[in-house]
């Protein structure tokens, strides 16, 4: 099931509720890849905030999401120009993920920058694919990935610092939040190329902040890089950044992941 195909299938389950079936095509062994299950959340936030764009994700990946999900909103706070919505994903064994999705309107400020440089990487048309002969899990078949700067995971890397550049299979993926949020997650962790051998990671947290309104990039392309901050006592924290093809800085985030290795 494609992306488009995935959000159409999204039905209403009540009052500010979203319910969906997860496709294996999605799954990260035995759960949905995180960013589905972020996005998912989103999706269920919006009609919250009308006319709002989104301006930060705060994510916690309570449990496994499989099978019958429910996303359930509800308006925290809502002031002038902002607008706090929480969102609890919940199935057969109880509460999958809890979100707070912040939404705000621009407004005019004297301050004006951004300073995020984009790597000094290569462009996607002359890189390698990160995946080969269709390896890696289920929902990353979804996507396409070239890494542009790096190692793979399990190469035993002396730096925890990946490039890669990204984008949705389906042509005709909507370039929104929700399908960025989507994709923003779709790497490996960035510690597993320091793995030396196979070992489970799983996502406890991310937070995302959107930079920009225009979500735009030429041919569909975002270039990512993820960088392993720390990894000590079974966790590690990593730092995330998102730019558009032109290397417009798009987004930044923060991700706890367990180690089982």
């Amino acid at each position: 099931m494609n992306y488009t195909d995935l959000l159409a299938s999204i039905a209403d389950a009540g009052p500010n509720a979203r319910t969906m079936l997860v496709p294996e095509t999605w799954m990260q062994g035995r759960t949905a890849y995180g960013g589905l299950t972020a996005a998912l959340c989103l999706e269920a936030a919006r009609p919250l905030a009308p006319g709002l764009p989104v301006r930060a994700v705060q994510v916690a990946f309570v449990g496994p999401v499989n099978g019958a999900v429910t996303c359930k909103a509800e308006v925290l706070r809502q002031g002038k120009n902002t607008v706090f919505v929480s969102v609890r994903m919940t199935g057969d064994d109880g509460v999958l993920a809890d979100c707070i999705m912040t939404f705000g309107a621009s407004r005019q400020s004297s301050l004006n920058f951004a300073d995020l440089p984009a790597p000094d990487v290569p462009n996607p048309e002359d890189v390698k694919p990160y995946f080969r002969n269709h390896q890696g899990p289920a929902f990353a078949q979804n996507f396409d990935l070239l890494i542009a700067g790096g190692a793979l995971p399990l190469s035993g890397a002396e730096k925890a610092d990946v490039s890669i550049w990204m984008r949705h299979k389906d042509t005709a993926t909507p370039m929104d939040a929700v399908s960025l949020l989507a994709l923003a997650d779709a790497p490996p962790p960035a510690a597993m190329t320091m793995f030396k051998e196979p070992g489970r990671i799983s996502s406890m947290t991310w937070m995302a902040e959107f930079l920009t309104e225009d979500i735009e990039t030429e041919d569909r392309w975002f270039l990512a890089r993820h960088v392993a901050q720390t990894a000590r006592n079974g966790y590690s924290s990593q730092e995330m950044l998102l730019w558009n093809k032109a290397r417009q800085p798009i987004m930044v985030g923060r991700q706890t992941i367990a180690l089982f290795i």
